[in-house]
C-alpha cells in the first residue's frame, strides 16, 4: 500500500484580478479570500474484531476477570462458555450470531457500566495480548504506515471495544451499544453492530471523516459481514469457511490464513492458542450440561 498522497499547498494568495477588486473596496466591508483546497479524500482500513484481530469472541476474552470480579456466576460463565463454543467452532451465520447476542445481553442485564469499565481497563493487557493475531497487528501497522486511519467494527459492546482499540492503537470503533439505565445495563440493545449496520455505520463515519471508502480494505472472518466487504474497494476473508469463500470468489475479495494466536507456556514451547481455549470452553460447556442433568429427578 503506498501512503496517502499529502494535501497540496495552499496558494499563495488570490488572483491578480481578485487583489484588485479587493482594493477598490477597501473603503468598504466587503473582502475575497482565496479558495480553499479541498482535503483529498483517502482511504482507511475497517477490521471485524472476533476472531479477525483476535482469535476468540472479546466476551470470552473478560470471562475470567468478569467472574473473579464477581459480574459472572459459575452458573452464568458456564452458560456463557457453552454459547461462545457454538460460535467459535461454527461459522457466524445469522442464527447463531443472533442466538449468542441474546445470551450475553440477558447476562450483562443488571451489571454496572462502571463496573464492567473498571475491570475491562485493569485487565484489558492481560486479556487480549494473548489471544492478538500476529498478522492482523502487522496489518494494522502497516495500514498506519501508509497513512490510513484503522478503525474496529465489532458487534461486540463498546464498553469491550474501546479499550482493545486503544491498546492497539486503533482510531476509530464502530461496536455496540447497550441500553443503559441509572448506570446498569437494561439487556436492550440501542445500537446492534451487526450485518448490514456495519455497512451503514461505515458510510457514516467516511462522511465524516472524509475516507474514501474505494480505496479503503475491510477484513472479516464471518459471512454476515458480507454488507461490510461490499462497502469497500479491496475486501479480504480471513480463514474463510466454505460459505466466505464462495462469497469471496463471487465478489472478487482476497483470501487470507491467519495462523492464530500463540502463548508462550512458563518458558515452554509455544502452543496454538485456539486449541487451548476450544478445548476449555468444550470442558466449560461440558461441566454444564452434566451439572444440568444431575440436578434433574430421576
Amino acid at each position: 500500500m503506498t501512503p496517502a498522497q499529502s494535501a497540496p499547498e495552499p496558494p499563495l494568495g488570490p488572483p491578480r484580478h481578485a487583489r484588485a477588486r479587493s482594493r477598490s473596496r477597501r473603503r468598504g466591508t466587503a473582502t475575497i479570500t482565496a479558495p480553499q483546497a479541498p482535503r483529498p479524500r483517502r482511504g482507511a482500513a475497517f477490521f471485524d474484531l472476533d476472531k479477525t484481530v483476535i482469535a476468540t469472541s472479546s466476551a470470552t476474552a473478560f470471562a475470567r476477570p468478569f467472574l473473579a470480579g464477581g459480574l459472572l456466576t459459575r452458573r452464568a460463565a458456564l452458560r456463557s462458555a457453552y454459547a461462545q463454543v457454538t460460535f467459535l467452532l461454527g461459522s457466524a451465520d445469522q442464527g447463531r450470531t443472533e442466538r449468542l447476542r441474546l445470551a450475553l445481553a440477558r447476562t450483562v442485564t443488571g451489571w454496572r457500566v462502571a463496573r464492567v469499565e473498571e475491570l475491562v481497563a485493569a485487565h484489558v493487557e492481560r486479556a487480549i495480548e494473548p489471544v492478538l493475531q500476529p498478522e492482523a497487528a502487522e496489518l494494522i501497522a502497516a495500514h498506519h504506515a501508509a497513512g490510513q486511519d484503522v478503525v474496529i467494527v465489532s458487534a461486540s459492546a463498546a464498553e469491550l471495544v474501546r479499550p482493545i482499540a486503544r491498546l492497539l492503537g486503533v482510531d476509530r470503533v464502530i461496536a455496540t451499544s447497550m441500553a443503559i439505565r441509572d448506570g446498569r445495563y437494561t439487556g436492550e440493545i440501542d445500537f446492534y453492530a451487526y450485518g448490514e449496520a456495519k455497512a451503514v455505520a461505515m458510510r457514516e463515519l467516511a462522511e465524516r471523516e472524509g475516507y474514501d471508502l474505494a480505496a479503503s480494505s475491510a477484513y472479516t472472518d464471518s459471512t454476515t459481514d458480507a454488507p461490510m466487504l461490499a462497502a469497500v474497494g479491496h475486501g479480504y476473508v480471513v480463514n474463510p469457511d466454505r460459505g466466505l469463500r464462495r462469497l469471496a470468489e463471487q465478489h472478487g475479495w482476497h483470501r487470507l490464513s491467519f495462523r492464530g494466536a500463540q502463548v508462550a507456556v512458563q518458558g515452554r514451547r509455544r502452543v496454538r492458542w485456539g486449541a487451548g481455549v476450544i478445548g476449555s470452553a468444550l470442558v466449560g460447556a461440558l461441566v454444564w450440561r452434566v451439572s444440568r442433568s444431575a440436578r434433574r429427578p430421576r
